[in-house]
């Protein structure tokens, strides 16, 4: 019997209660939760901490994102390598757009009229791509050549660019045109990519890149206008008598700035652990030391005050006071790897209901 099919009926009588609670309203805000080893997005509300709706049909979700109108949420599918398409009013899947291979993360323009998926194993003689995907049609309408297969990757806050990271070891981290969809540069950091996280300065521009690194527990800090590494910070050191975590993915896997564009956090799955630095200085600011299995995904709130950690190994998505770094809630998604997680905001004026 297929995991997934597991799954469905040990969270059969879950998905009859969650969805009875109110989904959404105009202006709020919800956590988009995938499950890799299920065939659904767990949707929570941050007021209350509890799945308000879920949406099935979508097995080995890799990323999410959603639409800046609210309507819409965009998962990439790896089992059927499909950047399947939810309409959040109904919860329902309305169409999977089929991609130019094996994909991971998603990202989305600011203006909603583009989604670009990255590629792990693309089809074909391609070391990596992106697919470009038309919102309006629906369709995978370009794919643009990447310096290696793309694990994750990002628009920046601007829009004028999305910056993907390299899964192999040479570490590329394109850097590719939104105006032109065309590569625009890029630099070889040396260890494949993991997340990362983007900030900028006061005008709306990219300030820097924070690049998590595949065996290295810490980030790499890249200067978007120098075009050029400029640091690499490694995380705390655990206290005696604290074990770290050894098995699972990379050591330092979850990177998000917050809205305020005041702190930066960071997941350390190996010491189980979230940390927070100030911005621009990157000062080490305060850590929270995890009751899960090790932290492997981060997303903020868009007040600044909330992170929500996706813990694969425990089954759960934890919340993280930031201003206090303390951990505050724990949701249980099931045994189902709780992967990639995004905050949605559903804005004023909105036909979700």
């Amino acid at each position: 019997m297929r995991i997934a099919t597991m799954v469905r009926r040990c969270l059969k009588p879950l998905a009859i209660l969650v969805l009875t609670l109110p989904l959404a309203a105009q202006g709020q805000v919800r956590i988009l939760q995938t499950t890799e080893a299920g065939d659904r997005v767990h949707i929570i509300d941050p007021a209350s901490n509890k799945i308000v709706g879920e949406i099935p049909g979508i097995e080995k979700a890799h990323g999410v994102t959603a639409s800046p109108d609210g309507t819409r949420i965009y998962v990439t599918n790896e089992a059927t390598d499909t950047l399947d398409v939810a309409e959040l009013k109904s919860l329902k899947v309305i169409k999977k757009i089929p991609l130019s291979g094996r994909p991971n993360n998603v990202t989305i323009t600011p203006d909603g009229k583009r989604v670009y998926v990255g590629i792990r194993v693309a089809v074909g003689d391609n070391p990596g791509v992106a697919d470009v995907i038309d919102t309006a049609s629906l369709s995978k309408v370009k794919s643009i050549r990447t310096e290696g297969p793309v694990h994750n990757l990002y628009v920046t806050p601007d829009g004028k660019y999305v910056i993907a990271g390299d899964a192999t070891k040479k570490g590329y981290l394109s850097v590719l045109d939104t105006k032109t969809e065309a590569p625009a540069w890029s630099i070889q950091l040396g260890l494949n990519i993991r997340p990362m996280a983007i900030s900028k300065n006061a005008d709306g521009s990219t300030r820097s890149v924070f690049v998590q690194l595949g065996p290295h527990n810490g980030f790499a800090v890249v200067d978007f206008q120098a075009r050029k590494e400029v640091a690499r910070i490694t995380l705390p050191k655990l206290a005696p008598g604290r074990m770290p975590i050894a098995v699972g993915s990379s050591e330092s896997h979850g990177i998000a700035v917050t809205a305020d564009q005041k702190t930066l956090v960071v997941c350390s799955r190996l010491n189980n652990a979230l940390y927070s630095y100030s911005l621009p200085d990157l000062k080490l600011a305060g850590t929270t030391l995890l009751s899960g299995k090790g932290c492997q995904w981060v997303s903020v709130t868009p007040d600044s005050k909330r992170a929500y950690l996706a813990d694969p190994v425990g089954g759960n998505t934890i919340v993280v006071d930031i201003p206090s770094m303390k951990e505050v809630a724990k949701i249980a998604i099931g045994y189902v790897s709780p992967a990639r997680n995004h905050t949605m905001v559903i804005p004023a004026g909105s036909s979700t209901q």
